[in-house]
């Protein structure tokens, strides 16, 4: 498997690569191109000047051409060639003589001008062949041939430094991206040690991160989760130790008494039955307690189940019908005041925990004949479910606890009352599975107040 440092340092080169063909391979063919334009227009002009020059000529020839030449100071060009209008060669720098068999003057004797530039070896070979002409008639051509070295030794000079420059560039930067690679694979390392370190058990270990760029915010965000892990990772052991000391507090109960029973032969009915109660009681608060680690469970599991149209009136109505053997033990007066058409999207057994559990706290922390009021309102975009009780009430620094499993704000009078400190913890995340919001409060004079909120669904929605 390649690293990425070796893909990363092979494109780097690659592009590299590109970017110097294209440094070396487009200033030279500007220059050239530019140079063909250039030749163009001096040969054309100087071309255009001898043929004006020797189209008045009555009856030109080798001396007088020559004579027309030098007045014109026309010179430094490899050839000079003059044809009639017949293709005989009145004129050739050379010494040729006859009738000419350059195609570019044979092409120019048609009215035609014709143009060539090429750069072959280092040099540039330059041509143009244009007619002569008088009172409307051509008179023969005129043909220009040059060689030019030095503007061609130029470009090859530019080009030569252009490439040396070149191959210092790329060699700079490949070591700078070599460089580069390295800092940011050794970043990449120490931050891939450090997920080996958390995987490995180690929650308390944070990746020190250094700057401002993305591996630095990768960095943040794998601390901020290995927080999260950290801080779940401790839930889950107290959240253990205690479902464990729940569940062993009223087995060593039913132990103890089961053994009282078993030991003493002689044991009185009455002591028997009150025994036996006890042992019944404790195996109630058990199964109270498995019962809502299951629906926790259920709730942190994320499992996704179907919403429908719920009737809060109603659940409230059967969570009371329950509770109500309860209230009467107590001694605390139960009343509700609830609205028609308060309907919410969500489940019918979450609403009844929901509302059982916050009635049930009520109740059990409550005073003798004291009352709880259970008030269901629809609101403008939500539908409101109250709770208010004039029992013990909830200390202001227990408040933002009070939604943590198994936290108790009265341990010993949560353990008389036969709680377990997971009832709130249960609505809390019932409510918030269904988008709904919790808040608690001191109720006047005296007691708690818990204000549930859910979003009011659409008439889409329900179907209604």
């Amino acid at each position: 498997m390649r690293s990425i440092r070796f893909q990363f340092i092979a494109f780097i080169a690659a592009l590299l690569v590109i970017l110097l063909l294209l440094l070396n391979t487009y200033p030279l063919i500007s220059s050239r191109d530019a140079v063909f334009e250039e030749k163009r227009s001096s040969l054309s002009g100087q071309a255009a000047v001898i043929a004006s020059a020797l189209a008045g000529l009555d009856s030109p020839g080798s001396d007088s051409i020559a004579e027309v030449l030098r007045v014109l100071d026309i010179s430094g060009f490899e050839r000079i060639l003059v044809a009639d209008a017949r293709g005989a060669v009145l004129y050739d720098s050379l010494g040729s003589s006859g009738h000419t068999d350059i195609k570019d003057v044979i092409t120019a004797l048609d009215s035609k001008i014709v143009f060539r530039s090429d750069f072959i070896d280092g040099a540039f070979s330059s041509s143009f062949a244009m007619p002569m002409s008088y009172q409307g008639l051509v008179t023969g051509a005129v043909y220009l041939l040059e060689h030019d070295a030095q503007r061609g030794a130029i470009i090859l000079s530019v080009q030569g430094r252009v490439r040396a420059v070149s191959l210092v560039i790329g060699a700079a930067a490949l070591v700078l991206a070599g460089f580069f690679a390295f800092i940011i694979m050794q970043r990449l390392r120490e931050l891939v040690q450090s997920m080996r370190i958390v995987a490995g058990g180690d929650y308390s270990y944070r990746h020190v991160t250094r700057g401002r760029d993305e591996i630095s915010e990768l960095g943040n965000e794998f601390n901020q989760l290995t927080e999260r892990l950290q801080t779940t990772e401790r839930q889950r052991r107290r959240f253990v130790s205690d479902a464990s000391h729940e569940l062993k507090t009223p087995l060593a109960s039913i132990r103890l008494l089961a053994d009282s029973i078993v030991q003493n032969e002689g044991m009185d009915q009455g002591t028997v039955r009150e025994f036996v109660t006890d042992i019944g009681n404790e195996a109630r608060r058990l199964q109270r307690t498995t019962e809502k680690l299951l629906d926790l469970s259920r709730l942190d599991d994320g499992v996704q189940v179907v919403p429908e149209p719920v009737d809060m009136k109603q659940v409230s109505l059967d969570a009371l019908v329950m509770l109500r053997p309860l209230a009467e033990e107590r001694k605390v007066r139960v009343r509700s005041s609830l609205e028609d058409g308060c309907v919410v999207m969500a489940t019918v057994d979450d609403m009844f925990h929901i509302i059982f559990n916050l009635v049930e706290n009520a109740v059990k922390y409550n005073v003798p004949e004291g009352s709880v009021q259970l008030t269901l309102r629809n609101c403008k975009d939500s539908v409101q479910l109250t709770v208010e009780d004039t029992g013990i009430g909830i200390p202001e620094e227990d408040r933002l606890n009070i939604f943590s499993r198994f936290y108790r704000v009265d341990k010993a009078r949560s353990r008389d009352a036969g709680g377990s400190g997971l009832g709130l913890s249960i609505v809390h995340d019932a409510v918030q599975a269904h988008g709904g919001s919790i808040a608690v409060g001191q109720n006047k004079p005296q007691g708690s107040r818990f204000i549930v909120s859910f979003p009011r669904p659409t008439s889409e929605e329900t179907g209604i």
